[in-house]
């Protein structure tokens, strides 16, 4: 079957409360360049890390059925706090992907000595998934949690590396540098826009999982095993974000961290998810 007549350039559907799906984003655009794309930005509801896992659910379950709507070929949970309770799976026809999953997987890969890291959302750490997702995968691994809750507003004030942070950072992460860890999961998408203070704690030998790099790895095999079809678009891919409540701020730092990785179109609108 020729490429031309296996294309699908219906969007891949993206959700998170804020900024941190952007994160996800960025790296599927950067492996899937070709694709377009719907960002749904749930600011009016942020953030979900403080929410019970019932109001987290409920959110992603409206999230999902709105990207639906858009007619998207797929649905990336680029959330962890809503990938605790959003299986990968398949919704209304469409498969679900979630950062859990890939990101765990990916840290089992790159431990060596076996002592891995979770740094997340107080959501995230309590519902303990990717405690348990490494165990599954390496039942002698030995996982360290931490919640990292000031992350997130630090994250979206785009203080990626002010003197405040790497305080912050220190005083949350000290004691995971004494545990001798060797792999830390970024288990919030809002976290690696603050990888230059985390690094200045544990230093350049630690290897730091992105749930972007993670999550784009598991789809690219996907679309090699053909569960997903691959768009042919070339120099006319589009991306829409839509935010449940409208914010220039949230506007001027996705076109930042875009900007070196989208070449087609970025449109805005506000709209509601309910």
């Amino acid at each position: 079957m020729s490429l031309d007549n296996r294309a699908d350039n219906r969007p891949i559907g993206v959700f998170d409360s804020g900024i941190g799906g952007i994160t996800v984003l960025r790296e599927l655009v950067k492996a899937f360049p070709n694709e377009n794309y719907i960002y749904l930005g749930d600011t009016a509801r942020l953030p979900y890390g403080s929410k019970s896992p019932e109001t987290v659910r409920k959110y992603s379950v409206q999230n999902m059925k709105y990207l639906v709507s858009r007619d998207v070929k797929a649905i990336v949970v680029a959330c962890n706090t809503a990938s605790t309770q959003v299986t990968e799976s398949m919704f209304e026809g469409r498969p679900v992907y979630n950062v859990i999953t890939p990101g765990a997987d990916l840290a089992v890969k790159k431990t060596e000595n076996k002592r891995i890291a979770v740094l997340g959302t107080r959501a995230t750490i309590r519902a303990g998934s990717y405690t348990k997702k490494i165990k599954e995968l390496m039942p002698e691994a030995q996982v360290f949690a931490q919640a990292c809750p000031l992350f997130v507003p630090l994250a979206e004030e785009a203080w990626y590396e002010d003197p405040v942070t790497n305080i912050i950072a220190f005083r949350y992460l000290q004691n995971l540098k004494k545990a001798e860890v060797d792999t830390v999961v970024l288990g919030c998408t809002h976290y690696p826009l603050l990888k230059a203070s985390i690094r200045k704690v544990f230093g350049n030998y630690v290897h730091l999982i992105d749930s972007g790099e993670a999550i784009s790895q598991e789809l690219a095999a996907d679309f090699d095993r053909d569960h997903v079809k691959m768009a042919t678009n070339v120099d006319k891919s589009y991306l829409v974000v839509a935010l449940t409540d409208h914010s220039e701020q949230f506007e001027n730092l996705s076109n930042e961290l875009l900007c070196t990785v989208m070449t087609g179109q970025i449109d805005f609108e506000t709209v509601s998810v309910i």
